[in-house]
């Protein structure tokens, strides 16, 4: 699975997420910290999608998009230690970690892998 696959939804969700909170509660951190690092991710898996196009690899954007998760792993992981809070703090470090983990095992192995067929 290439990582631009799972990227883009990840950052819209994190947009969603950022937008929802801030409709909800007026919390402006939620709007500044959900559609600053949605459209990082987004920017990210815009590129490694380019890259992948000329079949090429965007080890920035893999960069980019680990830094990205495993900050909101820690910073949300942090939040819901204080606050035992679900929701948003727990569901955002629970998936965070697992696109951390996708994001190493990317960079581990090479990055986007291309097939074999000709064209």
């Amino acid at each position: 699975m290439h990582d631009f696959c799972f990227t883009i939804p990840y950052g819209l969700i994190l947009v969603a997420g950022g937008v929802i909170g801030y409709l909800k509660r007026g919390s402006t951190a939620s709007l500044a910290g959900g559609v600053g690092t949605g459209l990082a991710l987004i920017l990210a898996g815009y590129l490694s999608l380019k890259a992948f196009e000329k079949k090429k690899n965007s080890y920035f954007a893999l960069v980019l998009e680990t830094v990205t998760a495993a900050a909101l792993t820690w910073i949300m992981g942090q939040r819901y230690y204080q606050t035992s809070k679900i929701m948003p703090a727990g569901i955002v470090a629970g998936i965070s970690a697992l696109m951390t983990g996708f994001y190493l095992y990317k960079i581990a192995t090479g990055g986007n892998h291309f097939s074999a067929k000709a064209e």
